[in-house]
């Protein structure tokens, strides 16, 4: 049987501290994988649920974007992928009773945790204008209040549309196209707060914003670098493809400010070795300081410069454009600044080097240490740099690997979720619907809470996430949500950002990945890409958890024929009743989809063309790949300062808390530690075991502050920190973003840290 839900919040006064593991995965992964989701789901419904995830006539997992192999295990799922299966399959239950019960004073004064522990929404619930209950409200009149607002407003770039990363292809399609229908481009979304950053550079330089490489180049790779990633936490099933390539001679290089247990040793548990003694995943750490890694590879581009016959020339004359503005400008870098900026010992580069030189196909891997910070696009721009040098874009076993951290996070952005369309995508919905798009750009995340915190934005429509908890300038962004008129949430579980509302509020209670869909025309299924292009087919097999549920795409249909008309030409109860009516339109707007329901009725579906890697063709400005030459920048550090990353536990997928240990880094029952180099902590007077306040330094002069943290004595790297997020999303200032991209950088926050009123 499953447990019933916390009553009251865990103490996290105390965390507990052990050895940090240096290992992943193995028996301990299993018990933990049983031990939650039979607290959320009971036995029978585990075994039901997790032999269906990822299977090719089952679900996607809600977790991650990893790729599924061609060939499957029949459990083929992660540790945290089954958490995140356990707390959506949950048999927990959050009623009107429950709301009746809890006010949204009360809900606000919650934990993330707490909150995410009671189970599943069931029916649509209303918070009228000064009002402290969530009441039951018919889905008619959930969406004649939403009618009204945006009827209301002067213009339809008063509302804001946000979409999260677990949200299918056909929703995504639909909810694109109701925004846009209504006049807005107003269409904002994770990505702009985790990946925008590769997108604005790999976009730029090799013509498209996506990983170039598929899972079989990551198994013929000579050498993979993964930098700025911890896949033994946010993507575990990117274990096995290493120790695939590693059974077939690669070699592996990790670049991070933390060594992780993942990428020190991998213990399959599907193998009876992985039961025992694992696999040495890497080859070579090279434990760099925050923000060092444009820095390093201008520098290994240098050397590789200077080293006869190491440059792919052919390549670089007949598909590279800028190699000399290039050359001139690495030619510049040299050993002292990069030492300094990288923290790193001369001879570990060099042996980097030898590395690179011994490989002829090269495949990089990045995630959020390289895309949020103020520098990232640059950063990544470098690393393309470095494999252009020696032709490693477009040929087997090499590329650049942008690693998506939720399910279908570039599937949405494929459908059209972006502020900033392209006019080529804008003129393809034109002729297929015969309505003039707006063609103005609309707002990514930070000016969707700019536009909020000055009143130019009134109603905010979420469609998934917790938009609240995953932005920066915690104080900024709530007292900006509480300005607008109306918050709407499409969610299947409770989170904090239910708790800070508009005058008015609404949160509509939607089908899991899990759960059967229903529809007039018969079960239906719904599509998703993954983090590296291929688009297959997700069928939920559970009953759903209230008949009060609808789905994503019937809500964006239901909702855009109210606000919209029945004189709206778009056939939106179509659409509802058939979704292979949807995937039509996809395939006639979106390239790539081509006859999209009979190529994704294949088992396991199809990959989406990628010109670089498919004929080394690079649709950019020039036609060409391009080179370039950005200044090399890194954080300074103040005396007296650290420089501090935010990052998640191991019981944590983005915002949702799963539990308060962090297994790997030895943390146990408690969230609010920050992880401190032993040395950096003497030389500050900070014991293990004290208390600090986290107060972030930004150039606004505003105190922002996160209190009550226990230091960890932890082996990062010199001059650096780290805690858990969303809660030091507090000290990460709505201002301090990534140029081009405007990604919030929340990987390189300047700190002092300040004995605790409560040490």
């Amino acid at each position: 049987m499953a447990t019933k839900p916390p009553q009251g919040d865990p103490v996290q006064d105390a965390p507990k501290v052990a050895e940090r593991k240096r290992a992943a995965a193995g028996l301990p992964a299993i018990g933990h994988t049983l031990r939650m989701a039979h607290q959320q789901m009971g036995v029978k419904r585990t075994a039901l649920t997790l032999l269906s995830v990822n299977q090719k006539d089952g679900f996607d997992c809600p977790g991650c974007a990893w790729p599924e192999p061609e060939h499957r295990h029949k459990a083929e799922f992660c540790e945290n992928g089954a958490k995140a299966v356990a707390e959506e399959a949950t048999l927990r239950r959050v009623t009107p009773e429950f709301f009746a019960a809890h006010p949204v004073s009360d809900l606000a004064r919650r934990s993330g945790y707490w909150l995410g522990q009671q189970g599943r929404l069931t029916h649509p619930m209303y918070l009228p204008e000064g009002a402290d209950h969530y009441e039951p409200v018919s889905w008619e009149r959930a969406f004649d209040i939403v009618a009204e607002e945006l009827t209301a407003l002067s213009s339809p770039d008063e509302a804001v549309f946000y979409t999260s990363g677990r949200t299918s292809n056909e929703a995504a399609f639909l909810y694109q196209l109701f925004a846009r229908k209504l006049g807005t481009n107003n269409l904002p979304d994770c990505s702009n707060m985790c990946h925008e950053s590769s997108g604005s550079a790999l976009s730029e330089t090799i013509g498209v914003g996506k990983g170039s490489v598929l899972l079989d180049d990551l198994y013929q790779a000579d050498l993979i670098v993964v930098a700025g990633q911890n896949p033994g936490t946010n993507h575990p099933r990117m274990l096995s493809a290493l120790e695939k390539a590693k059974a077939n001679g690669a070699r592996v290089v990790s670049v991070n400010p933390l060594p992780e247990a993942g990428l020190e040793r991998f213990k399959n548990p599907q193998t009876p070795k992985g039961l025992t003694s694992g696999t040495t995943l890497t080859d070579l750490f090279l434990q760099i300081r925050i923000g060092g890694d444009q820095a390093l590879f201008r520098l290994l581009n240098k050397l590789i410069l200077d080293t006869p016959g190491a440059v792919d020339e052919e390549f670089v004359r007949g598909h590279t454009h800028g190699f000399e503005q290039f050359t001139e400008a690495a030619r510049a870098a040299d050993w002292d600044g990069t030492l300094a900026a990288t923290g790193l010992a001369r001879e570990d580069v060099e042996r980097f080097l030898r590395m690179v030189l011994d490989s002829e196909r090269i495949v990089v891997c990045w995630a959020m240490g390289l895309t949020q910070h103020k520098h990232s696009v640059p950063m990544i721009r470098e690393i393309v740099n470095f494999l252009l040098l020696r032709g490693n874009i477009g040929r087997p076993g090499a590329g650049v690997c942008p690693v998506r951290g939720h399910s279908n996070v570039q599937g949405d952005r494929t459908m059209g979720i972006f502020e900033r369309p392209a006019p080529a995508f804008l003129d393809a919905l034109e002729l297929e619907f015969g309505f003039a798009p707006p063609r103005e750009h609309g707002y990514d995340v930070v000016r969707a809470i700019r536009a909020l915190r000055d009143g130019e934005a009134k109603v905010f429509f979420a469609m998934g996430g917790n938009f609240v908890s995953a932005s920066p300038d915690t104080e900024v962004t709530e007292a900006a949500m509480r300005r607008a008129r109306l918050t709407v949430h499409v969610s299947t579980k409770l989170n904090r950002s239910h708790a800070v509302t508009g005058a008015r509020a609404l949160i509509l209670p939607t089908l899991g990945r899990t759960e059967r869909d229903l529809q007039a025309s018969g079960e239906q299924f719904v599509t998703v890409e993954d983090s590296m292009g291929m688009v297959h087919a997700s069928r939920g097999r559970l009953e759903p958890a209230s008949p009060h549920l609808l789905s994503e795409p019937a809500i964006v249909c239901r909702l855009a024929r109210r606000v919209l008309g029945t004189e709206d030409d778009v056939p939106w109860e179509e659409f509802e009743k058939d979704y292979a009516t949807v995937r039509d339109r996809i395939a006639r707007v979106v390239p790539g989809f081509e006859d999209f329901n009979a190529r994704v009725a294949h088992p396991g579906g199809f990959a989406l063309p990628h010109a670089p890697r498919d004929e080394r063709r690079f649709p950019t400005a020039t036609g060409k790949a391009n080179f370039t030459a950005a200044p090399v920048e890194y954080p300074h550090l103040p005396e007296g300062r650290l420089l501090l990353q935010t990052l998640r536990s191991h019981d944590q997928y983005n915002t949702t808390i799963y539990g308060l240990d962090d297994r790997y880094r030895g943390i146990r029952n408690g969230r609010r530690v920050v992880l401190v180099n032993p040395d950096d902590a003497r030389a500050l007077k900070l014991a293990d075991g004290s208390y600090v306040d986290l107060v972030s330094e930004w150039r606004d002069g505003v105190e922002r502050r996160a209190p009550g943290f226990r230091v960890v004595h932890y082996p990062t790297a010199r001059g650096c920190a780290a805690a858990y997020y969303p809660e030091t999303n507090v000290l990460v200032p709505l201002d301090a973003t990534a140029d081009v991209s405007n990604t919030p950088a929340s990987k390189s926050v300047v700190v002092r840290l300040e004995q605790s009123a409560t040490d």
